[in-house]
């Protein structure tokens, strides 16, 4: 009796695997059923269960097809290599050893080739079902109308048709490669191929299978060429340092993979003749195959580099600039930059103009409040509560008040649940009383108060217009439904449970009220999934690993679920397909307040453009600090083709087609049934109104434009007249980049004042300033400008004004003076404004105190005209400041030097001196910091505690002496600029800010 080859596991031992087996396999399809379920309803709520549907469906087509298509490969091969076995087997040593292995496969040997095959297609589907975004543009792409140079191919093959072509050939050389492998194992376990013995070491049946793998693995190859040619264009040229094929690629390369397309149906030809009709043996094929590794290397390799070595180098830019060339024009077309229109600016006055004291366009709009720095000062002066929250960063926007169009500083009061405290942050309280956020508050940007901003909206009652008189009396920004159930700072786990069976009774928290009491709300928006049923409330307890969906009385037959509640994941979910903007921002729209996002469609596969990696080039200071990092994705073509809306009370999601040429939106819209995007002649007027140009898209085309300004394919090449982004102003060793920033402005060549995004940039390696780039909205068209200015120009960049500003003498002084170890100075944006044939730039400068709830307060203005050093100014307000600097060009134009410091001229024309009591506590001011440095270096607290004190009255005293000396322009107690009157019920922004 024969021992069993292999020993047999206990029935025990088997039940007891099945069970596991049967448990891991129960809880895995729960939870995918539950989250496949949940999606459903979500998608149902919002009116876009196509996504949902079309989503799934393509994913387990492609599961099914590649599985299934896997699967049938490997068992056919497997099947056919047992089919061929030979009957009869010499007997050896080997064959002796191989017994156990053929008795052990031969009674479940349909069993075993029926699980190998499944296990490599479930693998194989698993990998399909994520390309399911290349097989929908594969399905429903069309053309661009436009050519590649090389090949006269449309570029829509290359974007919709070659990833996914690309795709299948890698299925098809992974196939044959385990086809391959598996059928040589089981062809030397059932004797067709052997090792030892006398004879042939292989039978006939099984030297035509395996040679056929091989063959058709070569045919494949040859594909592979052919796919490979076009695909030449996306590659990295060296030569050049660009996208692209170049010289040795187009006229050595291209030829050499056509060469080898034929070399390579040849040889398979010669594998499967010389194999099985000719000569019976691997001798031919073998030596075959060795020829083809020895042409690729020769002339898909030696040959190309001679060529490059020998030919284009010597003279590169010669040879190179045809297809640098072709570079630079794909790469303005894939990114939108074929319209930029460039324009010089001579720059060449450096003189304060008499016309700045008068100016309407560009004066009176600039932005004072910096919605980084200020998103503190709402927090502290409108939070009212808590656990309200503004963010990190406010928003830019602007509004027709009073029939006066100006931009505004605004932000929305969400609820943190972060900042809940410990009593408050309960099950009940967090997802069925605190619910949502009240109103969004706006201030101009031009404007401020006691060194606060003006607040004219997202009044909580009368007790929001009692900042120390800093508000509007009215709504100036006036919200019907004023309601923050979905907004910024919500979590993926920050769902709310709203609707009550008492409608006598209101549980949500809404807002405080002006006798100090509190009010509260109960939700009637269409939003949310209803949990009205004992199998909804069991689908969410699942979900969300929470039985109180199921036990607690909050929840009942009214009850709705609102989830998803982050504006941008909410678009991101129902649009899949687009890569959004890291910066949605709200705006009041027909009485509701809407999120807008910026929605982009990208493809890598753009011929001959640049390819960029959008974290890297839209990173900057204010990444991570209210605005959102994008994902490392790859890509060579972007546009901004759909706007969309998140409605901040219930949640109601549109996607508005903004670029209405786009053939990658039409492919995605045409691939979800045609209706998914709105068409762009169903935007609202007022939205519209809105719309501003997408921060992360201009940091893109930014970027680009700092090389691609150049569209001399021989300049290009020399690289002489690049730029670069400058870094942070008042922070360049940080190496972060200085973020681009909203402006309400008019520039040079522009017929009015324009909301647009700007950044400056500075040549390649130095500090002055290159070119002013701007992107704005013209009849609803995206518009990129370039000011240019010469090249060797005076004018100083962002770093060299800042420097030179804070670095003059007399300012220093005052800048020392508002900061000490119980203050900090911050800076805002460095404005930088092209004016009169000049430079104006323009610096907040606020103060934090170091005190726990602390806010940063504007107490001056940082001014400079020209070269940036030559005339500069610190003043109160913008008004101050800009008298300072038209009375240093007056001074310039009778032959007196400008004044060396920032302190405002007195009427003598002469720079007043510190005298009299101003002296006198200034002094104070200098003998106090010294003492706060001598008693933290001894290390007596106390002693350190009575310094700070009398630090603290020697700044106040300062500060009242300083508004005794100065009545016109005196700056309130806490030394912030002046405040425009706030009586009057729509106060117009003024160049005094």
């Amino acid at each position: 009796m024969r021992s069993s080859p292999l020993p047999r596991m206990s029935r025990r031992g088997r039940v007891t695997i099945g069970v596991l087996i049967g448990v891991f396999v129960l809880f895995t399809l729960l939870g995918w059923g539950v989250n496949a379920w949940t999606d459903w309803l979500w998608f149902d709520e919002v009116r876009y269960t196509q996504v949902f549907t079309g989503v799934l469906a393509t994913r387990l087509l492609l599961f099914l097809l590649v599985g299934l298509g896997m699967a049938a490969v490997i068992a056919v091969n497997l099947w056919l290599a047992h089919r061929l076995r030979p009957r009869m087997r010499p007997h050896s040593v080997e064959q002796a050893t191989l017994e156990r292995y053929r008795m052990l496969l031969s009674p479940r040997l349909g069993t075993w080739i029926a699980l190998a095959a499944a296990v490599i297609g479930l693998f194989a589907g698993l990998s399909a079902q994520s390309r399911w975004s290349q097989w929908l543009l594969f399905r429903n792409g069309g053309n661009f109308g436009v050519k590649d140079p090389e090949f006269g191919v449309d570029v829509g093959f290359y974007v919709f048709q070659l990833p996914f072509w690309r795709y299948l050939l890698g299925v098809g050389f992974t196939a044959v490669v385990l086809a391959l492998l598996g059928a040589l194992a089981v062809h030397y376990i059932f004797g067709g191929v052997r090792l030892q013995g006398v004879g042939d070491r292989m039978t006939n049946g099984a030297r035509a299978h395996l040679s056929t793998l091989v063959a058709v693995f070569v045919l494949l190859k040859a594909i592979a060429y052919v796919l490979d040619r076009r695909a030449m264009l996306l590659e990295y040229n060296e030569g050049a340092k660009l996208y692209g094929a170049g010289y040795a690629d187009v006229n050595a390369l291209l030829p050499a993979k056509e060469i080898l397309a034929y070399i390579s149906i040849v040889v398979a030809i010669a594998i499967i003749v010389f194999s099985n009709a000719v000569m019976r043996n691997l001798v031919w094929p073998g030596i075959a195959l060795g020829l083809l590794g020895v042409s690729a290397v020769a002339i898909g390799g030696i040959y190309p580099w001679a060529v490059q070595t020998f030919e284009v180098k010597p003279s590169a830019r010669d040879k190179e600039a045809p297809y640098i060339q072709r570079s630079i024009e794909a790469t303005r077309a894939a990114y939108g930059l074929g319209g930029t229109k460039s324009a010089g600016y001579a720059a060449n006055n450096f003189t304060p103009p008499a016309s700045l004291a008068t100016d309407t366009s560009v004066v009176s709009n600039i932005r004072l409040l910096d919605p980084q720095l200020v998103s503190e000062t709402y927090t502290q002066l409108q939070q009212v509560r808590g656990f309200y929250d503004f963010g990190p960063k406010l928003d830019i926007d602007r509004y027709a008040v009073a029939g006066k169009t100006s931009d505004y500083v605004v932000g929305v009061r969400e609820i943190n649940y972060g900042e809940l405290t410990t009593q408050q942050n309960n099950w009940i309280n967090r997802h069925t009383v605190y619910t949502h956020g009240y109103g969004l508050v706006g201030a101009p940007a031009n404007q401020v108060c006691n060194g606060q901003p003006y607040f004219v909206s997202g009044f909580l009652g009368d007790a929001g217009k009692e900042t120390a008189g800093c508000s509007s009396p009215s709504e100036q920004i006036p919200a019907q439904q004023p309601r923050i159930y979905y907004g910024e700072r919500m979590e993926a786990d920050d769902y709310a449970i709203v609707g009550q069976t008492d409608e006598k009774r209101n549980v949500e928290f809404d807002r405080p009220t002006s006798t100090g009491g509190e009010q509260y709300y109960t939700y009637t928006g269409d939003g949310g999934v209803k949990i009205d049923s004992f199998t909804r409330r069991l689908l969410y307890a699942i979900k969300e690993q929470e039985s109180n969906f199921l036990l607690s009385e909050a929840v009942n037959d009214n009850s709705k679920l609102l989830y998803v509640r982050n504006p941008r994941d909410r678009v991101e979910k129902v649009a899949p397909f687009l890569t959004l903007d890291g910066d949605p921002y709200p705006a009041v729209v027909n009485g509701r307040i809407q999120w807008i996002v910026d929605g982009y469609t990208t493809a890598a596969t753009y011929p001959y453009a640049e390819r960029v990696n959008l974290q890297a080039e839209t990173t900057d200071e204010l990444t991570g600090r209210g605005t959102f990092q994008l994902a490392r994705e790859n890509v060579n073509y972007i546009r901004n083709s759909v706007k969309a809306t998140v409605d901040a009370y219930d949640g109601t999601v549109r996607l508005y087609q903004f670029d209405d040429t786009d053939p990658v939106l039409k492919a995605w819209n045409k691939a979800f049934g045609g209706d998914l995007v709105l068409p762009k002649s169903a935007i609202p007027a007022e939205l519209a109104e809105h719309f501003r140009y997408p921060a992360d898209l201009f940091k893109v085309q930014r970027n680009l434009l700092t090389k691609f300004h150049v569209t001399d394919p021989g300049d290009f090449y020399s690289g002489q007249d690049f730029w670069q982004v400058p870094n942070v102003p008042d922070a360049p060793d940080s190496g972060q980049k200085q973020p681009p920033y909203y402006l309400f402005t008019e520039f040079p060549g522009q017929d009015g004042p324009r909301f647009q995004l700007t950044s400056a940039v500075t040549p390649n390696g130095r500090q002055n300033l290159a070119a002013l780039i701007s992107g704005s909205y013209v009849d609803g068209q995206p518009k990129l400008e370039v000011l240019e200015l010469p090249d060797q120009t005076r004018t100083a960049g962002p770093v060299q004004v800042h420097q030179q500003m804070t670095n003059n003498g007399d300012i220093r002084q005052q800048l020392n003076l508002l900061s000490s170890n119980q203050a900090q100075v911050q800076y805002g944006n460095l404005l930088s404004l092209p004016f009169a044939d000049g430079m104006l730039y323009v610096e907040p400068v606020y103060v934090k105190s170091n005190n726990q709830d602390a806010f940063p307060s504007l107490q001056k203005v940082l001014l400079s005209y020209g070269d940036g050093a030559s005339y500069v100014a610190l003043a109160n307000n913008l008004s101050d400041g800009i008298k300072q600097l038209v009375e240093q060009g007056k001074r310039a134009g009778q032959g007196t030097p400008p004044p060396t410091g920032g302190t405002p001229p007195n009427t003598g024309g002469n720079p007043p001196a510190l005298t009299g009591a101003l002296a006198d506590a200034a002094g104070k001011v200098q003998t106090a910091i010294a003492e706060v440095k001598a008693a933290q270096a001894s290390g007596d607290f106390e002693r350190y505690g009575r310094a700070l004190k009398t630090l603290d009255e020697a700044m106040t005293a300062f500060q009242e002496a300083q508004a005794a000396a100065n009545p016109s322009a005196a700056p309130t107690p806490s030394g912030s600029p002046s405040a425009s009157p706030p009586g009057s019920a729509s106060p117009a922004p003024s160049p005094n800010g």
